[in-house]
């Protein structure tokens, strides 16, 4: 699998002329190798035991707990009916103790915590830059080893390695059908995550994930270094060390009422998919006119802009009057 583009001495204006405008995962070398937390993992375990407890207000923090049989992949049980771990809830400072004491005999793994609820002071001390003026927030990842499923996520993305080793094999949005996605409807952490486990594929159960891997790409980071991954493009992630830390900041270029593209599929499921195929070619036709919009054309631009209605110009009032619409049609009234 070939290596993802490496980037080095990033600005603001490489990233914003250079890198996000390739839509393309991106290394970002040494990124956040001057933040005061890498170099206290890099002196060792303990220093970034010490430091992150140091910013820790005592606010819990929620975790997963699973078994030394579970070889870090958290993921789900057999039959589908549950996960292969628990949830448990604790102070961060317990948490990091746990981390540390347990390698070896079960894993454990707190995702996704903004550090303005439990790391208040972590954002003035460690600034990025980079993400000045974005609707973002930085996020707090902290773990043992861990095995974590290729999934997506609706952001854009920046994930800054803090301490120990993370491998990042990524997938384009083009390979969803190669990558045999679980359900979408009970996710582990919100998003539907690919089945097939990326070091040991059966092949004879997901033979299409051949084709997946021949468009993979493969980024391994060390304490300092960064990633970009772009939105809808699948990773999974695997990490070693006694003490992972990993901070990330999602930001969208939509306007936060305007809701999650998952529920647009939810209803097709609901009303499209059952169609016969020749329908479902129709309401095809129908969604790249209305919505897909190829050439960026517009729709309504031959009715009167008072008379477009919900195909009009998007503003907060037109995406309230879009919910109100659809919960009537969703409730049958």
């Amino acid at each position: 699998m070939p290596l993802i583009r490496e980037w080095r001495d990033v600005t603001r204006e490489v990233f914003d002329q250079d890198i996000e405008p390739r839509h393309e995962p991106a290394v970002l070398r040494g990124f956040v190798s001057d933040w005061p937390i890498v170099a206290a993992a890099r002196e060792s375990t303990d220093a970034l035991k010490a430091y992150l407890e140091r910013l820790d207000n005592g606010t819990n923090v929620r975790a997963f707990v699973g078994s030394a049989n579970m070889r870090g992949r958290f993921f789900y049980a057999p039959d589908f009916d549950r996960f292969n771990f628990d949830q448990v809830e604790g102070a961060l400072t317990q948490l990091l103790g746990a981390i540390v004491q347990s390698v070896g005999s079960r894993y454990i793994y707190m995702g996704s915590t903004p550090t303005a609820q439990v790391l208040p002071n972590f954002a003035s001390e460690n600034p990025l830059d980079l993400v000045a003026g974005k609707p973002t927030e930085p996020r707090v990842w902290i773990g043992g080893d861990s095995i974590i499923a290729p999934h997506f996520d609706e952001s854009d993305n920046i994930a800054c390695v803090v301490s120990g080793h993370r491998r990042f094999t990524l997938f384009p949005p083009d390979q969803v059908a190669n990558l045999y996605v679980g359900p979408i409807d009970k996710t582990m952490a919100g998003q539907p995550a690919s089945l097939v486990e990326i070091d040991d594929p059966d092949f004879d159960r997901f033979p299409r994930f051949r084709d997946a891997l021949d468009h993979a790409l493969i980024a391994e980071l060390e304490p300092g270094d960064a990633i970009y991954i772009p939105a809808l493009w699948w990773h999974g992630v695997k990490a070693t060390g006694p003490l992972n830390v990993l901070l990330n900041y999602w930001w969208q270029d939509t306007p936060a009422d305007a809701g999650s593209p998952m529920v647009a599929i939810a209803a097709a499921l609901l009303s499209i998919s059952l169609l016969p195929e020749h329908k479902r070619r129709g309401w095809r036709e129908m969604f790249d006119h209305f919505v897909f919009r190829p050439g960026d054309g517009d729709p309504a631009a031959h009715i009167p802009e008072p008379a477009r209605g919900v195909l009009g110009h998007s503003t907060p009032e037109l995406r309230r009057r879009l919910r109100e619409f659809l919960i009537r049609v969703l409730q049958g009234r």
